[in-house]
């Protein structure tokens, strides 16, 4: 049997220590970052959207009320919708205009759902400053296009809802729709 010399006494410490106070630290570390979270949480849910803005998100529209050559107002996202039931002359005079003579060219099957021409869904809100375009614009004077006027500058929308005379940039918006059944529809 041999015999070894005993090690030498050195005030390094034991290599043990060394694990304990890595393990520590990084259990402190991790608790912290938990502590923070669990703390910043209750702000960033803060953030999320509350249940009564998810809820106005998307409505259902009853189309079946809707006489030809009737439209309604309905509210979405605080802005108006015009849904519009289209005779058979507003959508002939719209199909038959040339994308030439619009500002901001879109034919009017690009505006409407296939299958479902007759209906006409738009955000009511003028694209030149925001007012509210009135329908009939053949009823408001000087308006020959039969569509919708804004009483506030001018602009000048066909029964498509693109704009055709004054200052306004683009066509009334279409917001992103789809028909639940051909007499309902989901916005949103």
């Amino acid at each position: 049997m041999s015999h070894q010399p005993p090690l030498p006494l050195s005030s390094a410490p034991h290599p043990t220590a060394t694990t304990r106070r890595d393990f520590m630290m990084l259990t402190a570390a991790g608790l912290t970052g938990i502590g923070v979270g669990a703390a910043a949480w209750p702000f960033i849910n803060s953030m999320n959207p509350a249940a009564d803005v998810l809820a106005l998100s998307s409505i259902e529209v009853d189309l079946s009320p809707i006489q030809v050559g009737q439209t309604i107002k309905v509210k979405w996202r605080g802005v108006p919708v015009f849904i519009r039931n289209r005779t058979k002359e507003d959508i002939t005079i719209a199909k038959a205009v040339p994308l030439s003579e619009l500002r901001d060219p879109e034919t009017d099957s690009q505006r409407t759902k296939a299958g479902h021409e007759q209906w006409l869904v738009m955000i009511g809100v003028c694209t030149h400053l925001g007012c509210i375009p009135l329908a009939g614009a053949g009823d408001f004077g000087g308006a020959d296009h039969g569509g919708w006027f804004c009483p506030c500058h001018g602009s000048q929308y066909d029964t498509a809802g693109r704009i055709r005379k004054g200052p306004a940039p683009k066509n009334l918006v279409v917001p992103n729709y789809s028909f639940l059944s051909d007499n309902r529809i989901k916005i949103g």
